[in-house]
């Protein structure tokens, strides 16, 4: 059921408020909020919906001041009543994935955890690590966030000694396997020597040792190792042996003292201050420690809550079989029954949710709350840092607060060549490389030979800021992504030339710029003839520093790769009636110019768009006068 949206927040109309209210069941179900935008802030799930919801808006309430901060900007109410408390957890477990409301997120995109990667959706799955856990493909899989990435990257080096696994992102030869084949360790995946279905089974395998199921493997495994030594398939079950031997090495020493070894079981504890709470969540298998695991929340709720939260966003994204018999937790969790349900129905056992408070199981909380609080002091230790950094900013800057959101902007060039330039974000002085941007400059009078860096950062402001100089109704004030300091790598003229262009669209009263000059490490301010007064070791100065280094290697980064597509043309342009769009079916098939050179004339033929006429010339290019 849907009730019509108004503009007036809900909390400033308390007849309408009533009215709404009254019009939500007592039943289980899930609710959304919904701003004056008609976008979903958040949703939640309850077994009483009218209560829970009612709830928000009493005064008598203590809210956090997040949540108040959303109340506030409620214009509407929705809900979806549903049969049972279990399936209101499955659904907005579904609904938050699918919409994810700016209120629901709990859990912060740390980029310091890595995650393992199964590529489900290519026709040979990869295995890799990686810190961009948004990135993936609705099939492909991830297991983490891990805490120890030196014994993640371990790990998984030992699984490719193991298994038969690709070891390379991109082949090493056009038309023959490299020499990882030769020595078994690649199943020669690059010329397709193995079949889709049999590369896949070697990658469920490997998938069961993050699963937490590597004791499950080594069972399968020994079945089929004495299966193939009866038939007299010595080879093959002396591998076999091998792959059984590495996988006990992985988790020889990690015994966890624990009553009934033979239960899989997950613990988790948190540790909080004001701001953030760091979570850890131990996966033990068979009586061994097989994964630590890692969160970084808000810490706007009771403990308890953010506990739930965080197994609710974990298990959600398990498999059914990764799921344990038992959970034990630091703090009792509001809905345990409801989870516990929900849990008990995808594994087919019954799971048990419990905060013991005794004996070996408290025992072994403690410890995973001890490297929670390690963690949180480890953040405290890096928050601090940051603090002060951007706290002298604000002071060398006479700023009325300290800047949440810095923007830093470099260009690249080789005497005007290839010229692009940077965007890096820091957010409260950290890297916050999802807002990252890139440009490549348009402006027709920088050519080679002829660069002029006044012109291009004035053209990439021009740009970044051009929609709100259009817009003049977008706010400015807390506006997450208007930024409340602007870093110009350069000195007096690329300063002048950046609030020139401000000025022209009137946006100068709006943002606050300034440069940071390389020789001296100087700062400018606009229409000041001298830099400020600040020591290079002050930290608002180094924040500044490390800012304008980062645009510095991005925009570098992004020139040389440039440079490098420039240069593969190049020498493609030379081929008579080789165009544009042909030398990109020839770079998309063979991926290189050196492969393009090796191939055949039959071979080149075989590109969509290429026929042996033209296949014969660009042979004839790369082997005139080889005699």
């Amino acid at each position: 059921m849907t009730i019509s949206a108004t503009i007036v927040p809900l909390v400033r109309d308390p007849e309408r408020l009533e009215t709404r209210l009254a019009e939500i069941p007592p039943e289980p179900g899930v609710y959304f909020m919904r701003d004056e935008s008609d976008r979903i802030m958040y949703i939640g799930k309850s077994r009483k919906l009218r209560s829970r919801v009612r709830s928000y808006f009493r005064d008598s309430q203590r809210l956090t001041e997040r949540i108040a901060t959303m109340v506030k900007q409620v214009t509407d109410i929705e809900f979806i009543v549903t049969d049972t408390e279990s399936e209101a957890l499955a659904l907005e477990a579904n609904l938050i994935k699918q919409h994810q409301p700016h209120f629901n997120v709990l859990l912060k995109d740390d980029k310091k955890y890595p995650y393992i990667i199964v590529t489900w959706s290519e026709e040979y799955p990869r295995i890799f690590i990686t810190r961009k856990r948004k990135l993936g493909k609705e099939k492909d899989k991830f297991y983490g966030p891990y805490t120890d990435s030196r014994l993640l990257r371990e790990v998984l080096h030992i699984c490719k000694q193991i298994f038969p696994l690709r070891q390379r992102p991109q082949p090493l030869f056009k038309d023959r396997p490299c020499l990882n084949y030769d020595l078994g360790k690649c199943p020669g995946v690059c010329q397709k020597l193995v079949s889709p279905e049999e590369y896949r089974k070697i990658v469920q395998k490997v998938a069961m040792v993050f699963q937490g199921r590597g004791q499950e493997l080594i069972d399968i495994l020994t079945v089929t190792m004495e299966k193939q030594a009866e038939e007299l398939n010595f080879e093959s079950a002396a591998r076999i042996r091998d792959q059984i031997n590495g996988l006990k090495s992985l988790t020889a020493g990690q015994k966890v003292s624990l009553p009934d070894d033979t239960v899989s079981r997950d613990a988790i504890a948190l540790s909080q201050d004001d701001n953030h709470a760091c979570i850890q969540l131990f996966q033990i298998r068979a009586g061994q420690l097989v994964g630590r695991l890692g969160y970084v929340a808000n810490a706007d709720s009771e403990p308890g809550a953010i506990l739930q939260r965080v197994l609710e966003e974990h298990y959600q994204t398990a498999d059914d079989v990764e799921i344990p018999l038992e959970i034990i937790v630091q703090h009792e969790l509001p809905d345990s029954e409801i989870l516990a349900a929900a849990l008990s129905q995808r594994k087919g056992r019954k799971v048990n949710i419990l905060a013991p408070q005794r004996q070996v199981k408290a025992e072994l909380i403690e410890m995973v709350e001890r490297n929670a609080e390690h963690e949180l002091r480890r953040m405290q230790k890096l928050g601090d840092r940051n603090h002060e950094a951007m706290l002298d900013l604000a002071a060398i800057l006479d700023l009325a607060e300290p800047p949440h959101r810095i923007e830093g902007y470099d260009i690249s060039h080789i005497q005007g060549s290839n010229a692009v330039a940077s965007q890096v974000v820091f957010i409260d002085g950290l890297a916050a490389k999802q807002h990252y941007r890139r440009y490549k400059i348009k402006n027709p009078a920088v050519t080679i030979g002829h660069s002029d860096d006044f012109a291009s950062m004035a053209e990439v402001i021009q740009r970044r800021f051009r929609k709100f100089a259009e817009q003049p109704q977008l706010k400015r004030q807390g506006n997450p992504d208007f930024p409340d300091l602007v870093m110009i790598d350069g000195g007096k003229g690329q300063l002048s030339a950046v609030v020139a262009v401000l000025q022209e669209m009137d946006l100068i009263k709006d943002v606050r710029v300034v440069s940071l000059a390389k020789k001296r490490e100087e700062i400018f301010l606009p229409g000041e003839s001298f830099p400020l007064e600040t020591e290079s070791e002050q930290p608002g100065v180094q924040l500044l520093r490390r800012l304008r280094d980062e645009a510095h290697r991005f925009a570098v980064t992004f020139h040389r790769q440039q440079r490098s597509e420039q240069l593969k043309r190049s020498r493609l342009d030379e081929i008579p009636g080789l165009g544009h769009h042909r030398q990109k079916q020839l770079l998309a098939h063979f991926r290189s110019v050196d492969y393009i050179r090796q191939a055949t004339p039959s071979q080149l033929a075989e590109v969509p768009g290429i026929g042996s006429h033209i296949a014969q010339e660009i042979y004839d290019y790369f082997h005139a006068g080889m005699g």
